[in-house]
């Protein structure tokens, strides 16, 4: 029965109170805050033009991701908070249809406006003014894009309360361990340090802003003292979607100082010992969950929804009412029904090509996201990149690893090299070369930049910096070019036609640009991070102990520590994940793995058994449901990393390092593959992972083993025997 219908009255006492009976019977309807506004100045300059949760992610707005997956976990009403480019969110609400939902089964989605908020919490606090939040609430950025059940976390939560009124939070935090070299996540994000009561799941630290140059952290002797069991992990990633009461709201409201999320409202929760509030945390164990916070993210994040880790958030399951439709071909190509493609033309795996988008002869388009109505020339690469709508790139141009925005024109031989990010409009001249990391835009730089908290407008009136036009660019001919200014004010390149501003990178500079850009990481950083890494597994100073905690011998306290092999094998298959999503290249993979190897103090041999592992599990994950399809990802997968695979075999022990892997892999973690073994095995064999003779002393030492050890080895036998006879033949013709 519905509100409306309940109002009216004139049913008799016994109607209304079977009405009020089954108001009190029904739960409460479960409502979001979805931010709008990032509050951070990372996707400068593009976001001087368009809201972050409207710019495209694999052909769709980052805000549809989120608005989707909170329908699907049971969100009955979403409140878009928007204050930056709030009429285009607003618009793109209406348009999209979100705005209309209002019918059982689906979500209210209401747009709250403030045109004053410069923070998180200045918007908060503009909610809990409006009055719309009546009870628990999920509260989420619309840069995050999950396919998570909220089911179990809700359930925490609701029961966490009835016992303590105080727990206020539950955050929702997954497995994530960050490059030892470069002490981030694969989403660009710094380490987080946390330490969490074992238990209870209680947060009782947080730091996102750690020094990593000492490899320590200091922790407050009272949480040691009160808590005698905390783990203490760096190998948590915060997803940024938090289950909130309503006292969230208000705390808010009676802060003024509360501004950023963590820093200070997580934070400042975690050390007032007079409210006595408390934040929990939740571990994420299925699902996907990720924000994307800088270019980097972006760039990760776009990989896993193009490889299907989002699902049902992919390509071809959800689409907006401005995408049209693409359809899955093989190897993890996406391609719209009406694309114009030169039989020459090469679209390579993890692609996406748009509606409307034609293609020259001889292209090559790899690891790329292409938009919709592009006209892409002849002889073009694109490689790693990420391409919008109605891009103009003529013939002989290469762009490599970077990010171009709608209505951009690049000219006929132009270079973009890894890194940029060229905002809407921009114009790149014949055979000019965009220099790694650059930042152009239309629109001159802000002189107001110093802040890393401040609200993104398209329409400040802040001063403008001096930009520096593309004077420090060359034609492909090496000929210097030579900036003039137009009568708009905005430079260009002489004859070469490049409009637009170079924005520059502020105090960190183009050195530092690598740990936030959609570029792989540069090999001459990873050897100069790994060198660093092997001077300090060298050192016997304590202060290279990380994350050691202050001793106190009142304190009984026990930091819980997890298999070091355990860890290790993690860090590797994620290390893996970003190259398998082309975020990293092999030769750069090896070194991350080797830089690993070091921190942990392993053998050569331990790199060989992690990496077949990874590996493996990339071929479980790309297979459907068959075991002819799991044979068939299988055999493409050690076809494509047999080099990196060799890397670690260059000894029979290194290769038996594998055959043990692969048996307990089959007896344990991936059973999927056991009845495969005999068959994958001499995949195994013909692309020189694992030799003869070490399959041959495999088998020998399986000979006195119990029966249940020789499963494998009988599965093999037919091969074994093979090998025998090809053995005995090569001895005989030698004779």
């Amino acid at each position: 029965m519905s509100k409306k219908s309940r109002s009216r009255g004139g049913g008799g006492a016994g109607a209304a109170a079977g009405d009020d009976h089954e108001d009190l019977a029904r739960p409460p309807p479960l409502q979001a805050v979805l931010l709008a506004d990032s509050f951070t100045l990372k996707f400068r300059p593009i976001t001087l033009e368009r809201p972050k949760v409207l710019l495209p992610l694999v052909h769709m707005p980052m805000i549809e991701y989120t608005l989707t997956w909170l329908e699907s976990a049971g969100v009955d009403e979403a409140f878009v908070f928007c204050c930056a480019h709030s009429h285009q969110v607003k618009e793109y609400l209406e348009k999209s249809g979100w705005a209309e939902k209002a019918g059982a089964g689906s979500m209210a989605v209401t747009a709250v406006e403030s045109h004053d908020a410069i923070s998180a919490g200045d918007a908060l606090r503009v909610i809990y003014e409006r009055g719309v939040i009546h009870g628990d609430f999920i509260l989420i950025s619309g840069d995050t894009i999950s396919n998570m059940s909220l089911k179990d976390a809700l359930q925490e939560h609701m029961d966490r309360k009835k016992k303590d009124p105080l727990a206020v939070m539950t955050m929702i935090i997954k497995h994530s361990k960050p490059s030892i070299l470069t002490h981030q996540t694969r989403l660009g994000n710094d380490e987080i340090v946390m330490a969490i009561d074992p238990e209870t799941k209680e947060l009782l630290y947080y730091e996102d802003r750690a020094d990593n140059s000492h490899l320590y952290v200091t922790i407050d002797k009272d949480i040691l003292t009160n808590n005698p069991s905390l783990q203490l992990h760096n190998d948590m990633e915060d997803c940024y979607i938090d289950i909130c009461s309503p006292e969230v709201l208000s705390l808010f409201t009676d802060n003024f100082d509360y501004q950023h999320l963590r820093r200070h409202f997580v934070k400042g929760l975690l050390v007032d010992d007079i409210m006595g509030y408390k934040i929990y945390t939740h571990e994420l164990r299925s699902g996907y969950a990720a924000r994307i916070d800088n270019f980097r993210s972006y760039d990760t994040v776009s990989k896993d929804v193009i490889q299907r880790w989002t699902y049902p958030m992919v390509p071809d399951v959800i689409s907006s009412r401005d995408c049209s439709e693409s359809r899955l071909h093989r190897q993890g190509i996406y391609k719209a029904s009406d694309v114009t493609l030169s039989h020459s033309a090469q679209i390579g795996a993890n692609s996406v090509v748009g509606s409307g988008t034609s293609i020259g002869d001889h292209c090559k388009v790899l690891n790329s996201v292409i938009g919709e109505g592009c006209k892409i020339g002849k002889n073009v690469l694109i490689n790693g990149s990420y391409i919008w709508d109605n891009v103009i790139i003529e013939d002989g141009c290469k762009v490599s690893n970077s990010l171009v925005c709608g209505g951009v024109h690049l000219k006929a031989g132009a270079i973009v090299e890894p890194g940029c990010v060229l905002s809407f409009n921009v114009e790149v001249g014949k055979n000019v070369g965009v220099p790694a990391h650059s930042k152009v835009s239309l629109l001159p730089q802000p002189s107001n930049e110093d802040s890393d908290e401040e609200l993104e407008y398209a329409d400040t009136n802040s001063g403008v910096t001096e930009s520096p036009p593309f004077s420090s660019m060359r034609s492909n001919g090496d000929q210097a070019t030579v900036p003039s200014e137009d009568e708009s004010g905005t430079f260009e390149i002489g004859t070469c036609g490049v409009v637009g501003y170079i924005w520059t990178s502020g105090d960190t500079g183009i050195l530092e640009e690598w740990r936030q850009s959609i570029a792989p990481i540069p090999k001459e950083k990873l050897e100069e991070l790994q060198h660093a890494v092997s001077e300090d597994d060298g050192s016997e100073d304590e202060s290279n102990n990380p994350t050691q905690p202050d001793k106190d011998d009142s304190s009984d306290i026990a930091v819980e520590d997890d298999d070091p092999f355990s860890k290790f094998e993690k860090e590797v298959e994620e290390t893996f994940q970003r190259a398998l999503g082309g975020g990293v290249n092999q030769d750069n993979l090896i070194l991350e793995i080797n830089g690993l190897r070091l921190a942990y103090s392993l053998q050569h041999a331990d790199c060989a058994g992690a990496v077949f592992y990874s590996v493996m599990k990339s071929a479980l994950v790309a297979a459907q449901s068959t075991n002819d399809t799991l044979l068939k990802t299988t055999a493409e997968a050690l076809g494509k990393w047999k080099d990196l695979l060799r890397n670690y075999t260059k000894t029979v022990d290194e290769e038996m390092e594998i055959l043990l892997k692969f048996e307990e892999m089959c007896q344990e973690t991936t059973k999927e593959f056991s009845p495969l073994f005999s068959k994958i095995l001499p995949f195994l064999y013909d692309t020189e992972v694992v030799s003869e003779d070490a399959i041959m002393r495999w088998a020998e030492e399986k000979e006195h083993a119990d029966e249940s050890d020789k499963v494998f080895v009988k599965q093999s036998e037919a091969f074994i025997q093979w090998l025998k006879e090809a053995e005995e033949e090569d001895d005989e013709e030698e004779e």
